[in-house]
């Protein structure tokens, strides 16, 4: 089964996609664990997708679907995969759908505000990595190592709602493309991991 996972940053689209791929015996790919191996390995292609980031300039469309391409036709993706991070717009979809067939686009519908919520409640330790909430950590000091737990840059709330605004302009003409093409399922993301991951096998069925 080609799948594909599309869901807003703080839906749970990670947790959901490491379950889905261990339960079908699928690999997960995502275009930015793609993009680190390349690199890693000094691969052509990483060569030049580094040459773009050290350059502070996105990796263009053109050499991430030469990379997915790749990664597509690696043995381990012959009884299907999961893509995550891919396609981002309609013209990569385009261009996906020339290489596979997409069997089933998921997607996590959240309500946007209460993923706003959310993430602008995270707090980290700068100390020792762990991460939680403001809500379970009334006194802002780490249960684990006691250090003065912050906000990441990527949590504040302006940050994060510019996200998730940009997500949604992305996202909403790449629901219509699936469900034009009459593969999209949509799945309610707002229950506990549980009640989603069985709503995405239902899915799946």
């Amino acid at each position: 089964m080609n799948i594909i996972i599309m869901g807003a940053p703080g839906s749970g689209k990670g947790t959901q996609a490491a379950q889905i791929c261990k339960t079908h015996n699928i690999p997960h790919i995502s275009t930015g664990d793609i993009l680190r191996k390349n690199i890693a390995e000094g691969t052509e292609l990483g060569k030049q997708a580094k040459a773009f980031m050290d350059a502070g300039k996105l990796v263009p469309d053109t050499l991430v679907i030469e990379l997915i391409k790749v990664r597509l036709s690696e043995p381990d993706c012959k009884n299907g995969f999961l893509l995550d991070g891919f396609p981002r717009n309609k013209a990569q979809a385009d261009v996906l759908g020339g290489i596979v067939d997409i069997d089933v686009a998921l997607y996590l519908d959240v309500d946007l505000s209460v993923i706003a919520d959310r993430m602008a409640s995270r707090r980290a330790c700068p100390a020792c990595g762990f991460t939680t909430s403001v809500q379970a950590a009334p006194n802002g000091k780490c249960r684990e190592c006691g250090a003065e737990l912050i906000i990441r840059d990527d949590d504040k709330r302006e940050v994060v709602e510019h996200r998730l605004k940009v997500y949604a302009e992305q996202a909403a003409p790449l629901v219509d493309y699936y469900k034009a093409k009459g593969v999209l399922k949509t799945v309610n993301g707002m229950g506990s991991i549980e009640a989603v991951n069985a709503e995405i096998e239902e899915a799946l069925k």
